[in-house]
């Protein structure tokens, strides 16, 4: 009986790590070049990713380059300065980190285009503390029309981020929209606006 025993205890002992590691979360590396392309294209909630906002950027910025602005820019013997106003969170989500991925890809795309010369945004927030200005605050023209002739910008690229958050007993969707304006600094004219949309949804 006292064989038994120990012989029970050493194969609990031996049993039970495994069952742990059985379910233990198993890491995965996904995305281009990997095993599983796919692996950033899935929702895992209604909250916005990078999938999202590089969709709802490119969407807008493709919309921009297409556009009659874009087409003068093109054909000015020197570059257009463009600077990036941080774009407005209007939404109840916490997307500080979000929001900065959505700047990179926009100054990223821009930069790229070659039509415009695009101040880096290190300097623009430089301007902006200086002038004891939130990141996340409005577009404020007269305050830009200071910051536009401090770091030499002619145009701000500005927008915000707005969703609408739809319930009921079975779903939820939230539709988020994403707004972007071309701003001339000398006179605060709207040359540009457009916007991109992109819905999530849980349904159970």
């Amino acid at each position: 009986m006292i064989m038994f025993s120990r012989r029970l205890a050493v194969l609990l002992a031996l049993t039970v790590p495994l069952a742990a590691g059985a379910c233990h979360p198993k890491a995965v590396r996904g995305g281009e070049g990997t095993d599983n392309p796919d692996l950033d294209e899935g929702a895992l909630s209604t909250g916005l990713d990078r999938e999202d906002l590089t969709y709802l950027s490119n969407k807008n910025l493709g919309a921009l380059m297409a556009s009659k602005v874009w087409a003068e820019w093109r054909g000015q013997p020197k570059q257009p300065v463009v600077a990036i106003w941080p774009i407005k969170n209007d939404t109840t989500e916490h997307l500080d980190d979000q929001m900065l991925s959505l700047l990179s890809e926009m100054e990223t795309e821009l930069v790229n285009g070659g039509v415009v010369a695009v101040v880096s945004r290190e300097r623009q927030a430089e301007m902006m503390a200086e002038a004891n200005l939130q990141q996340t605050a409005d577009f404020n023209p007269a305050l830009a029309a200071q910051i536009g002739r401090q770091i030499g910008a002619q145009y701000f690229i500005t927008g915000k981020l707005q969703a609408v958050d739809e319930r009921n007993h079975k779903t939820r969707r939230v539709q988020y929209f994403l707004y972007m304006q071309v701003v001339e600094v000398e006179t605060s004219a709207i040359k540009f606006q457009t916007k991109s949309e992109r819905s999530k949804a849980l349904v159970r």
